[in-house]
């Protein structure tokens, strides 16, 4: 049996979804669509029904994507049973559905939820008289705690297809001719005629479209010309249009209902949410709630979730010693590429997979936000500023989600977008959430504040935090009034929930939901991404003249191993077949002794090793007293160093060499315009992949001198300051990489969530472009007017910030303007 879970938002249907299913669900999408399709499974008897959530809804008129595809799957998927889930605190919003889904002839079984609430506020529901009138089965139920999960059990086969409650006087003569119409064609449609024949008589154009694509061309022209002739004169009597006329009967029938069903002990009494939101949606008290709120989920998740990482990481470096023991050994010089391509995958999916902690906490914290009723409030506070700019006030949490500080990530971002109604805003979010600054921006942040900017560091990350959020209003301004102008849109419309306390069990089930989509979707790109990145860095290859000088080198960092052993009896344990392999076993041990966060770890590694090969233990941690272990062991750390820097080499080498390096050569002549050179190239075009590769690249591309221990700041600082780079560079790759296209995970997750290349091919191009201008403007008129990095950046955001005060302002200067016009002039202005 398929049964379906309908009802506005906020009634409580993802709680029962996740009361009656359990753990037996999974999220997939619609067909076509970006909206969540949620199915689970539960037992009606010895029988396994299939539970489908469909997407919170007020109607089913085909205004927004989730009307539309609730009316879809009312449709298509014939249910044995439609469960119709009501807040009991607030009856007059749900049973307008209730209503519209009598009219689809659906098999309904009403469950009204939250009784626990209503009972609180003084509310009592006649259930029986609510039954009797509608002629439907009616239940209580307390979803958060799983009271009621029987009683939906048993009413399944109760489900009732009834007569609609209400009458329609001066339509029931046109509707019974339309139904006589369309009777002769019955086997074509597939659905109520009655109800047909009322969507025809208030026009909707989802139904026209459907029918006019079904029927035959003739018939189709003899209902359309009946409707062009019958509709006016309907609105000529009804004084109004006839979905306006269906609605003020339908909504006169349910107050009626109310007044009869519904006693409320203390109707004036002030409630719970009214007395909290009374400082919540304080006008001067909100922001501040709001950024407190902000601030509170940045730091449980980001700060204290970063601090699990210390926890789960032990565990990632432990899976990936253990995958490598079962790749090929690394070789002297060369490893096989087997081992060198999966420790690179390893390494990709651990990156991702350290931030699982991050993730699991901020995704509960944005549950327990949702639960509670206080995310529809952070987006009615912001929707007035955001809807300026093209966007809605539903826009706040992804914008939140990827980093509107620092600190966020894109990928859940986008993912969040899906709660938006307006099409048109979505889609404009989907493009301008990536401007954000996600915590793998930071690092490269870091490093050239660190270098240019030591005395206005904080000043420095105040533009940089902000004049992301000042550049995606922007762009998102640009995209509503040029490529998105004619996209669907939708008015803002949210009802505020009352206060609720969230519920473990909710909140832990969506988080793990949550975060195992995005292991799930993300996790397996960046797999294939890593493939693509490891030989696009490894071909082809180090130069053949340039390995033989590698090769001598390493051969005479033997040689100079078997002389200074010459005679020491350990070295008959060390042939030169076993040299790799004995090298191998240093490197792991000191990197296991590294890892080794406590002595008894430390002592763990030392049996450990000692059983893994005993005639090399003693080469590595000599035993007291034993001098010719003890140089043995000094001679081993000298040859493991040589072929560390030998390795090191060639790895850059490789690196210059190969098809990345050699595009960011060939980029030089244009990106020198906003001074940037080959390796800074090569840096952004790694961070594409993942925006933490590119301070990685730059630590291959800055090596270490063989004498020198400097960070890669002072390798940096020391380079660019003898070529001649100034801060003016700096600002200009600061800029860039703010503006930059997002990671490629980002970007095959605006191909999942638009379901076209095209928004994709828009999101990487469109920032391209504008970053590379803006970087080149900033470095060109630096360089002209000799400004220093920090007076070119602060010309920069003044500039950025009035250009956002202005476009926010132009509204309200046009509506000044148009009070001074007169009306000839209001005539010519408005065409």
């Amino acid at each position: 049996m398929t049964i379906l879970l309908a009802g506005q938002q906020n009634a409580g249907k993802s709680t029962l979804f996740n009361m009656l299913t359990g753990a037996r669900q999974h999220v997939a999408n619609y067909p076509g669509v970006t909206v969540d399709k949620k199915v689970g499974f539960f037992k009606v008897g010895n029988e396994t029904c299939s539970l489908v959530d469909l997407p919170g809804t007020y109607s089913l008129s085909s205004f927004s994507l989730e009307e539309r595809v609730t009316r879809q799957a009312l449709s298509n998927l014939k249910p044995t049973a439609v469960l119709n889930v009501l807040d009991a605190v607030n009856l007059s919003r749900g049973l307008n559905l209730t209503m519209q889904l009598i009219e689809q002839s659906q098999p309904l079984v009403l469950v009204i939820n939250m009784m626990d609430i209503a009972q609180s506020e003084g509310i009592t529901i006649d259930s029986d008289l609510l039954s009797k009138r509608l002629g439907l089965p009616v239940i209580e139920t307390i979803g958060k705690q799983a009271r009621g999960k029987q009683l939906i059990a048993d009413s399944v086969s109760t489900a009732t297809v009834t007569q609609l409650p209400y009458s329609l006087p001066k339509l029931t003569q046109a509707q019974q001719q339309l139904v006589l119409l369309l009777q002769s064609n019955q086997h074509y449609l597939g659905q109520p005629i009655e109800w047909l024949a009322l969507r025809l008589l208030e026009q909707d154009a989802v139904v026209e479209g459907q029918l006019k694509e079904a029927l035959p061309t003739e018939e189709w022209e003899k209902i359309s010309v009946w409707l062009e002739e019958t509709i006016p004169n309907l609105t000529a009597l009804l004084t109004m249009s006839v979905s306006d006329y269906v609605m003020t009967c339908r909504n006169g029938f349910i107050q009626q209902l109310l007044q009869d069903v519904v006693h409320e002990a203390t109707p004036d009494k002030e409630t719970r949410t009214e007395k909290i939101d009374r400082w919540v949606l304080n006008r001067y008290i909100a922001p501040c709630v709001l950024l407190a709120t902000v601030f509170l989920i940045y730091q449980l998740s980001i700060v204290y979730g970063y601090e699990l990482t210390n926890y789960t990481w032990p565990y990632l470096a432990a899976t990936r010693e253990f995958i490598a023991g079962f790749l090929p050994a690394a070789g002297f010089l060369h490893d096989p590429y087997v081992r060198s391509m999966g420790l690179w995958i390893v390494d990709s999916a651990n990156t991702l997979l350290n931030y699982v902690p991050i993730f699991l906490i901020l995704f509960g914290l944005i549950a327990a936000l949702e639960d509670s009723g206080y995310m529809a409030r952070i987006a009615f506070i912001v929707d007035k500023i955001l809807h300026k700019f093209g966007l809605h006030g539903q826009s706040t949490l992804p914008m939140i989600l990827s980093g509107v500080f620092a600190g966020g990530c894109a990928v859940p971002g986008i993912m969040a977008t899906k709660g938006i109604p307006d099409h048109r805003a979505r889609l404009a979010t989907i493009l301008t959430v990536p401007f954000m600054n996600c915590l793998a921006k930071v690092p490269l942040y870091t490093l050239l504040v660190s270098i240019f900017f030591v005395e206005h560091k904080a000043l420095m990350m105040f533009y940089i935090a902000t004049i992301t959020i000042i550049a995606a209003l922007l762009v998102a301004k640009l995209l509503t009034k040029t490529v998105l102008r004619g996209t669907e849109t939708a008015p803002f419309v949210m009802e505020l929930p009352r206060y609720h306390m969230p519920t473990l069990r909710s909140v832990l089930t969506r988080a793990f939901e949550r975060t195992w989509i995005y292991i799930k979707k993300v996790g397996t790109i960046v797999i294939a991404v890593s493939v693509v990145i490891f030989c696009l860095l490894q071909f082809p290859g180090v130069p053949n003249s340039q390995q033989q000088t590698f090769e001598q080198q390493a051969t005479a960092a033997i040689d100079r191993f078997y002389t200074k052993l010459k005679g020491n009896p350990y070295l008959d344990n060390v042939p030169a077949a076993e040299l790799p392999a004995l090298v191998n076993y240093y490197t792991d041990f000191k990197r296991a002794k590294l890892n080794a966060t406590s002595p008894s770890a430390s002592k763990s590694v030392n049996v450990a090793f000692s059983e893994r090969n005993a005639l090399f233990y003693p080469l590595v941690v000599p035993p007291k007293g034993d001098k010719s272990a003890k140089k043995i062991s000094r001679e081993l750390r000298k040859l493991a160093s040589s072929r560390k820097k030998i390795r090191r080499k060639m790895k850059e080498l490789r690196l210059e060499t190969s098809l990345l390096g050699q595009l960011g050569r060939s980029m030089e002549p244009v990106t020198q315009l906003a001074g940037f050179d080959w390796k800074i190239n090569v840096a952004l075009l790694s961070s594409f992949a993942a925006r933490e590769s590119s301070v990685a690249t730059l630590g291959v591309l800055f090596q270490q001198d063989d004498d020198s221990n400097d960070t890669l700041e002072a390798r940096m600082s020391s380079e660019t300051k003898d070529k001649g780079s100034s801060d003016l560079s700096a600002v200009a790759v600061i800029l860039f990489f703010a503006l930059y296209p997002p990671c490629l995970a980002t970007m095959i997750m605006i191909r999942v969530q638009t379901g076209q290349y095209r928004w994709m091919l828009l999101a990487i191009f469109l920032p391209t472009g504008l970053g590379f201008l803006v970087a080149t403007t900033a470095y060109t008129l630096g360089n002209l007017f000799a400004l220093s990095g920090i007076a070119m950046m602060s010309w920069i955001y003044g500039t950025s910030l009035a250009t956002l005060l202005l476009v926010a302002c132009s509204d309200t200067l046009k509506r000044w303007k148009q009070r001074w016009l007169t009306p000839q002039q209001l005539r010519n202005e408005n065409g």
